[in-house]
């Protein structure tokens, strides 16, 4: 099944020249740290997201090179933790079989993965389905009962880490959408009650772009190169990108979230959408279209 793939992430705040990759770049790694598959067929695949450069390997695996350094520990992160998440939870994730090692001039680890069919989910096609956002509710509250007591450094960082550079691009965007509302919304995410519960697990890049359908239902939940513990607010993203009005009652229904929360929500989306918007708007309609979309829909509630 082809996969189209639009996908933007938050630009780290600080990211080093992008290395020169290639398809000859991309066979020597794999011929020489995984020479029992140096004889599949590699083709590039496009579009990729911004953080890696992704080649098909034969019919069952994908190649994936971080572009920039913001993006290098994913591999690492998704083979610790992935084999340990899955198993409790009801859509399919990535499945890493091998992490390779800088090499020929490329400085970063490096991921082999299972091949994962379907398609991104569409606002067009999902928006709608009161269907998908139990499933969504569903995803998330099985990926917050896993126990996160073991977790190391993956803490994540409060929404209020996030305010400097959430008021300096309400300032960027200007008159592209209203920003005494903004400024608003992101006023009232700050004074809500913080998360006082346990950490949970968070995927905390839980968008569109990283659903995967299969004939017009979800399958799959990719990219987890932002997993961490601790507020689960940062999850709730997903209901502004890709939901209704009327199916996103129906998401914070399945999942029970409370008030507090729920305007925590908002204001990671907020966050998180102006700051795309203003790191690629301007050079890629589609992530204008998409992050326009979720700020709208943010302010909207």
């Amino acid at each position: 099944m082809k996969r189209c793939r639009h996908r933007w992430r938050e630009l780290p705040l600080t990211v080093k020249t992008t290395p020169v990759i290639d398809a000859a770049l991309a066979r020597r790694l794999v011929a020489t740290q995984f020479p029992q598959w140096a004889g599949l067929p590699l083709l590039p695949y496009a579009p990729a997201g911004s953080d890696h450069v992704i080649y098909r390997l034969g019919e069952q695996l994908s190649v994936r090179l971080p572009r920039h350094d913001g993006a290098i520990g994913q591999a690492k992160k998704e083979a610790e933790w992935l084999p340990r998440l899955a198993p409790h939870l009801p859509l399919a994730v990535p499945v890493l079989v091998g992490v390779g090692a800088a090499d020929f001039g490329y400085p970063w680890p490096w991921a082999v993965s299972r091949w994962l069919d379907g398609e991104v989910a569409t606002v067009d096609a999902l928006s709608g389905s009161h269907e998908a956002a139990v499933a969504l509710a569903g995803f998330l509250t099985a990926l917050h009962r896993i126990d996160a007591g073991t977790t190391g450094d993956l803490t994540g960082r409060p929404l209020a880490s996030r305010d400097p550079a959430t008021r300096s691009a309400i300032a960027k965007v200007g008159d592209a959408f209203d920003s005494a509302a903004m400024t608003d919304l992101w006023d009232t995410a700050l004074a809500a009650p913080g998360w006082d519960a346990p950490p949970v697990w968070f995927h905390g890049d839980f968008h569109t772009g990283n659903l995967l359908t299969t004939n017009g239902r979800l399958s799959a939940v990719i990219d987890f190169g932002e997993l961490g513990v601790g507020d689960p607010a940062r999850d709730l993203i997903v209901a502004f990108t890709l939901m209704s009005a009327e199916t996103r009652a129906t998401f914070r229904a399945a999942l029970d979230v409370d008030d507090a929360t729920w305007t925590r929500g908002r204001g990671w989306a907020l966050a998180t959408g102006l700051n795309a918007y203003v790191s690629y708007a301007a050079v890629n309609p589609r992530v204008a279209a998409q992050t326009a979309r979720q700020i709208t829909q943010a302010l909207f509630g």
